[in-house]
């Protein structure tokens, strides 16, 4: 069964992918978003993915506070996830995505990429520690 990882931002939205096995995610690709309150483009790319990879399930990080409350990015994912849910007849998971970009951005500097790089990929880099994340609680 393939999971599908996403990381929902104002202007991007990060797409992995896990094997089959559901042991490992992989990155897939950066959404780029024109319009920020439109999400038909993006949510049109997404299910052509999860056609694509067969996907059966799909996690969404959920940028909480860290103090545990949900701000203004939060209720904006959770209304991309109501979207979604309209569109696709699969799981959507919520999944706490606190620290999920600093980890990426700290991954890619220690493999020295470069910063210009890495704003190509930071994106994609956190969806893979969503889904990763979530890969290995279950």
């Amino acid at each position: 069964m393939r999971i599908l990882g996403l990381d929902f931002g104002d202007k991007t939205v990060g797409v992995a992918v896990s094997d089959m096995m559901g042991w490992t995610a992989q990155g897939v690709e950066t959404i780029h978003r024109k319009e920020p309150e439109n999400l038909k483009a993006s949510i049109k790319r997404v299910i052509e993915i999860v056609d694509e990879y067969k996907v059966e399930k799909i996690v969404l990080g959920l940028p909480k506070n860290m103090n545990n409350t949900l701000g203004p990015r939060a209720e904006k994912t959770q209304n991309f996830k109501k979207r979604l849910e309209k569109e696709l007849d699969i799981q959507i998971i919520l999944w706490d995505e606190r620290l999920s970009t600093m980890a990426a951005r700290r991954s890619l500097l220690e493999a020295d990429i470069s910063r210009k790089k890495q704003k190509k990929v930071i994106d994609k880099m956190a969806a893979v520690y969503i889904l990763q994340g979530y890969l290995d609680s279950i």
